[in-house]
């Protein structure tokens, strides 16, 4: 684990405007910057970050948060690995707190695989670009397949030279651990101790990682393959696993999140062709059957999964694969295949980049009915085999167990049943089945789990309870989040010469409380840090550990729009503009506040009067008069008047 002190110091370095400014171009516009909002198409910048509050928020998507959480959205990574990812880019060198020897071995190993493995690109990289077989044998036949230098370059794809041992020699100069080396896959041992290189003569693809940090490769024959397989692949390490792993996922993540669409195919050279054609949301699963953690890297950046694998029966059957475990993870799965003995590579070379497009758009087949049309085939008027091919289309069905989607499961069913001519009820009654057999199972799973492992499993996610579109508040709440407001931007500063703000306001709020429980709570917080001497502010809460606080203190703080410097030459004689108003400020929207406060204690006096006995009646006249030398004290400070 990283330790407080890495983090805390992680979080005194980082510049949201250079971090962002990274990936997107950004404008001063007064004293916050403005952009195109890169988790979604605009084409109007609604996109604000505040350098001084150290947030973004987008006013067209709603997506919004601290520096950390949009390396983590932008990039997909998580927490640790976006602290990671911040503590290179500014030197920060990360202390871990205190592990066991095995895993600090664990850690050393990681990291000399991935240094290995960059070492290893840049060798490939080098062969393939900068000698005469490199040119002569790799890069005319990456050439002949359509690639081009700059798609090459962009997923780093290398070449290994045909001689024995031309990387080991490389890897023993530059003193790498020699024990370490065959758990690459990179080299293999030969006579005990001789080492020789393990793709020889072949095309060598990067695999990247969540980070972009290479985690193995694969390596394919030049021509076809004859005696030799097709590709060789990195043996699974402690940085290489293969089942948890899509290729291009890295390159594909911010295509796929925009597009809200994952293409799924089979083959590295189909990811690197598509990429070319300007068709970026796309992975591969390397021709195996899919894991759920494949379908979960899926999950993290789209719902929706479109597997297009070649129209042979081989192809057909590698897309029906891991069809369930995708229901199951609330993926909403098409299918389409590829014509003509075609595969992705081939065919959006042959029709081009639209003309791929629309067929993908065009020959989209749902994947239970198309799994169903292809069972039907192979059953005809087999009595039990049809038998068999309803129970299992109604345990498929039954996979899609999620609340939201009952209404597509009753679809299915509808569906199902009409084209296998059977009674919809009955078929419902066979999925329901499926679906408490599969919960008596989960059951007795967890009844043989330890306690602790069950309570891990009830634990729920806070929910985001925000809704940050305050067009849609309440007044109460909106007096409730300026109060808010004030404290997070002014608690710290000198209200007058005894006082702070937050001293002031504490004051002026006795008696008083938040309808809001969320903000409430944050009142609390801030109330408990000033106490302890802690100086709370903004970032405090930005950097929160719970993302509702995290969301409501941007929701809180940033607007869309700011005054416009050019107020003050419009205006002879007045400073509109980086005036400090603070002090106004304060006493302007805790009047106000309490004001609506005292509104909805009338209200409820007035009520409890019309239903109080006598002597409750004149406790309660007492009340009201009370109120209203409350209310006429705070309207002459605002130099309002209050009309019933």
């Amino acid at each position: 684990m990283i330790t407080p002190q890495t983090i805390e110091q992680i979080k005194n370095r980082l510049d949201i405007i250079d971090v962002v400014g990274e990936f997107v171009k950004l404008k001063k516009r007064g004293s916050n910057y403005l952009g195109n909002c890169p988790f979604h198409n605009e084409k109007t910048p609604s996109f604000t970050v505040s350098p001084a509050k150290e947030l973004y928020k987008c006013f067209g998507c709603g997506k919004s948060g601290n520096t950390i959480t949009f390396v983590m959205e932008h990039e997909k990574l998580t927490y640790v690995e976006a602290l990671r990812w911040l503590a290179a880019r500014y030197n920060i060198e990360i202390e871990e707190t205190q592990v066991s020897e095995a895993q600090k071995l664990q850690f050393a190993v990681a990291d000399s695989l991935y240094v290995i493995n960059s070492f290893a690109s840049k060798f490939f990289d080098e062969q393939l670009f900068n000698t005469e077989d490199g040119q002569a044998i790799a890069m005319s036949y990456l050439k002949e397949r359509g690639f081009r230098e700059e798609i090459i370059k962009k997923f780093q794809i290398g070449y290994n030279p045909q001689s024995r041992d031309t990387l080991a020699k490389a890897l023993i100069a530059n003193q790498f651990n020699k024990e370490l080396l065959p758990k690459t896959g990179l080299v293999t041992v030969r006579n005990e101790t001789e080492l020789v290189d393990n793709y020889r003569g072949r095309i060598i693809f990067p695999i990247h990682g969540n980070t972009g940090k290479i985690i193995g490769f694969g390596a394919r024959v030049i021509g076809k393959a004859e005696k030799a397989p097709k590709y060789i692949n990195t043996p699974e390490n402690d940085i290489y696993v293969k089942s948890k792993i899509l290729y291009g996922s890295y390159f594909a993540r911010v295509a796929i999140d925009k597009a809200d669409e994952c293409l799924l195919v089979e083959g590295y050279t189909d990811v690197v062709s598509l990429h070319q054609a300007g068709i970026e949301n796309v992975v591969a699963s390397g021709g195996t059957s899919l894991t759920i953690d494949q379908l979960r890297l899926v999950k993290k950046y789209t719902n929706n999964l479109t597997i297009i694998y070649d129209g042979d029966s081989a192809g057909v059957k590698a897309a029906l694969r891991g069809l369930d475990m995708a229901l199951e993870e609330g993926l909403n799965v098409k299918l389409v295949l590829i014509p003509d003995n075609e595969d992705p590579d081939s065919y959006v070379n042959k029709v081009g980049a639209s003309g791929f497009k629309d067929f993908i758009a065009t020959n989209k087949k749902d994947f239970i009915l198309f799994q169903l049309e292809v069972m039907l085939k192979e059953v005809g008027t087999d009595v039990n085999k049809k038998s068999d091919l309803v129970n299992q289309i109604a345990d498929t069905i039954s996979k899609i167990n999620k609340v939201e989607d009952f209404t597509k499961q009753q679809d299915y069913i509808k569906q199902c049943s009409a084209i296998l001519k059977i009674d919809e009820g009955g078929l419902t009654t066979l999925v329901n089945k499926y679906k408490r057999d599969k919960v008596a199972k989960e059951e007795k799973k967890q009844q043989l789990s330890s306690f602790d492992d069950i309570n891990a499993q009830l634990v729920e996610q806070p929910e985001d309870v925000l809704n940050d579109n305050s067009a849609l508040l309440n007044v109460d709440e909106k007096h409730e989040r300026n109060v808010l407001r004030i404290l997070l931007e002014y608690g710290l500063n000198a209200f007058d010469e005894n006082q702070r703000v937050a001293d002031y306001v504490f004051k002026e709020m006795e008696g008083f409380h938040f309808d809001n429980p969320q903000l409430e709570i944050m009142l609390e917080m801030y109330r408990l840090q000033y106490r302890d001497g802690l100086e709370p502010s903004t970032k405090t809460f930005l950097y929160s550990e719970d993302e509702t606080i995290r969301n409501l203190t941007i929701a809180i703080t940033i607007f869309p729009y700011e005054l416009n410097a050019g107020w003050d030459n419009l205006i002879d004689g007045k400073k509109i503009t980086g005036q400090d108003n603070s002090h106004q400020d304060v006493i302007m929207s805790l009047n106000y506040y309490k004001l609506r406060k005292i509104k909805k204690m009338f209200d409820q006096n007035q009520y409890d009067m019309e239903h109080a006995d006598i002597d409750g009646q004149m406790q309660l006249i007492k009340i009201h008069k009370h109120l209203k030398d409350m209310e006429q004290q705070i309207t002459r400070q605002l130099g309002t008047v209050i009309l019933r």
